[in-house]
C-alpha cells in the first residue's frame, strides 16, 4: 500500500519537498501522524503550518467523509489544502 501526501505551499517550503510518500497509512489520522514525524525528523513542527489547512483525500475534504477516521487505500492522495474564505 502506498499513499501520497501533498503538502501546502507553506508546508513544502518548511519541509523542503512538495510530496511525502507513505508506505502505509490505514486512515487520515495515521497519515497525519506520519507527516508530523517526518517534519520532526527534519527539525520542523507541522502544527503551526497546519492551523490554516484542510485535509482532502483524492480532492474531497475529509469532513465530508468520516473525518480523521476516513480509511485510505492504495494509491490515494492526501492533500493539505490552504483554507480560504471570502465572498
Amino acid at each position: 500500500m502506498s499513499v501520497t501526501v501533498e503538502l501546502s505551499y507553506d508546508m513544502s517550503k518548511a519541509y523542503g519537498e512538495r510530496r511525502i510518500e507513505l508506505p502505509q497509512a490505514e486512515n487520515v489520522k495515521a497519515a497525519v501522524a506520519q507527516v508530523e514525524a517526518a517534519f520532526r525528523e527534519r527539525g520542523q513542527e507541522l502544527a503551526p503550518l497546519s492551523r490554516v489547512t484542510a485535509v482532502a483525500i483524492n480532492g474531497v475534504l475529509v469532513q465530508h467523509r468520516r473525518g480523521m477516521r476516513t480509511p485510505l487505500r492504495d494509491g490515494d492522495t492526501v492533500a493539505f489544502v490552504k483554507a480560504a474564505s471570502g465572498g
